[in-house]
């Protein structure tokens, strides 16, 4: 008799464990295969997210300036806005698209962990940086002049020009040497005058030794704002000049013997200002150079070395 239906016999159990095994290769050779195409797809965007976005130095520490660097991505937008420790900073325009902002950073801030906080860029970018920690020296001074008191009128003329941000950029390059003869005391050191040590204040420049009347040059190109003379009220400074280099940086020279610029003369780099002297509170004669940006006192040995952009 034939039958109704066939009964087909089924595959070993060695076969079925064959057949699992096989799909189990493929289905990792599959997702191999998706990991890796992430991976490359990530390897080709990188590099332009990379670009859009640069700051420097990429390990900044106390007293160092840190510039971000910044291309939209997409046209038209307006410019970005950079906020660090809730602050925020001036963004100008640097040519093909690029925006850069200027960030000071001083003694008197915390080392550590600090954010960078950028809108305007399309999506918000919060980019983590280390600010490291710098040891300075401590130095023990006997000045005439009182030690750190000063008039209401220089103080108010000298907060002045740190607020200064206007919107040439009139410096290029880095920065010169403004006297010669050697450093005498170096940015950020701590001090005692007459005895007392002074709280919250740390040397805001670099001081060079030099002889009385020697020639004291513009490091960088920038307008004169500022003409303060001891006859003036400026006890403490001295005769003094400041410069605005544009974009918030501005220098300051003090304890002139002579001043050779008036308010308003626009200088060029390497051009005399005046001459190393030792009015107002001095040990002797010699040239001190502030350097600030957006109103803060920053280290002026990176603009000389590295310069910014």
């Amino acid at each position: 008799m034939t039958p109704l239906f066939k009964v087909r016999s089924l595959p070993p159990v060695t076969s079925l464990a064959t057949a699992l095994r096989k799909l189990r290769q493929i289905r990792q050779m599959l997702l191999g295969a998706s990991l890796g195409a992430i991976a490359l797809l990530l390897f080709l965007i990188a590099p332009a997210q990379a670009t859009d976005l640069q700051v420097s130095p990429t390990n900044p520490r106390l007293g160092d300036t840190i510039a971000v660097v910044l291309r939209p991505t997409a046209p038209g937008l307006a410019a970005p806005t950079v906020t660090m420790d809730g602050t925020s900073y001036p963004v100008f325009p640097l040519g093909g698209d690029r925006y850069r902002a200027l960030l000071p950073t001083t003694p008197l801030d915390r080392p550590g962990r600090k954010v960078i906080q950028v809108l305007g860029m399309g999506e918000p970018r919060n980019v983590a940086i280390t600010l490291r920690d710098r040891s300075f020296p401590v130095q023990r001074i006997w000045v005439r002049g009182g030690g750190s008191g000063g008039t209401e009128y220089e103080f108010s003329r000298v907060n002045a020009l740190k607020e200064i941000v206007s919107p040439e950029k009139y410096w290029r390059g880095p920065f010169a040497r403004p006297a010669g003869g050697r450093v005498s005391a170096e940015y950020g050191v701590r001090r005692y005058y007459n005895g007392v040590f002074a709280e919250n204040y740390y040397h805001r420049g670099v001081d060079y030794a030099g002889g009385q009347g020697s020639p004291v040059v513009a490091p960088a190109a920038g307008r004169v704002v500022l003409v303060g003379r001891v006859e003036d009220g400026f006890v403490l400074h001295g005769n003094s000049v400041g410069i605005d280099h544009g974009q918030g940086v501005t220098s300051i020279f003090i304890h002139l013997s002579r001043i050779d610029v008036r308010e308003g003369d626009f200088v060029q780099s390497g051009q005399r200002i005046g001459a190393i002297g030792a009015t107002g509170s001095a040990t002797g004669p010699n040239l001190h150079w502030g350097l600030f940006v957006n109103g803060k006192s920053v280290d002026p040995v990176p603009w000389r070395n590295q310069g910014f952009e």
